[in-house]
């Protein structure tokens, strides 16, 4: 069993924000993965797909600087180890169109995947970093983050996240070390 997580902010005031784009990541995967209808629970929602093994897409429920609970409570009865995961965000250092693979080491001051770190005691965590950068200068981190992507950032987007998708896939039947091979230094420009 694997689990692909992906972190946003739960309502629909976030639907957009460009925080909220694991929770769009997994939305897309599900959808062209023909995966089960979300299921929701009270910390997480989550939808199955079966390949040749089950995959599960997660959604924590509870905002985003208070993921470990949601991650846990997910991981602990499935048995899902650690190796097994696969943690979808938003990174402002990495402009938009890229992305990012990585298969350990610190949360880059993203304080979601920082939340997940420190309550399953690891930085040993895949993740995949999708970019949304770069930020104004004028503008603070947070209001970038929770500002809505803008119509021409949707497009590109739109390309970003089906790459993101096949390198999800690359990651979880053919290896993390694969997927950075063929995916850190692609970049999608429309």
């Amino acid at each position: 069993m694997k689990a692909v997580v992906g972190l946003g902010n739960p309502g629909p005031r976030y639907v957009f924000n460009r925080h909220n784009v694991g929770f769009m990541f997994l939305d897309r995967y599900q959808s062209v993965k023909n995966c089960t209808q979300w299921t929701s629970h009270s910390t997480y929602t989550w939808s199955q797909c079966t390949k040749s093994e089950r995959i599960y897409l997660v959604k924590p429920m509870t905002y985003m600087n208070v993921r470990e609970e949601a991650v846990y409570d997910f991981m602990k009865p499935r048995q899902i180890e650690l190796s097994d995961i696969i943690v979808v965000y938003d990174d402002v250092s990495l402009p938009l169109g890229k992305i990012r693979i990585r298969e350990a080491g610190s949360s880059g001051g993203h304080k979601g995947l920082q939340s997940v770190m420190d309550h399953l005691e690891t930085d040993n965590i895949t993740r995949l970093r999708i970019g949304i950068g770069p930020k104004p200068e004028d503008v603070s981190t947070a209001d970038f983050v929770l500002e809505d992507f803008s119509e021409t950032e949707l497009h590109v987007l739109d390309a970003v996240l089906d790459m993101a998708i096949e390198a999800v896939d690359t990651v979880l039947f053919q290896g993390a070390s694969r997927a950075m091979t063929l995916f850190n230094s692609k970049e999608v420009i429309l």
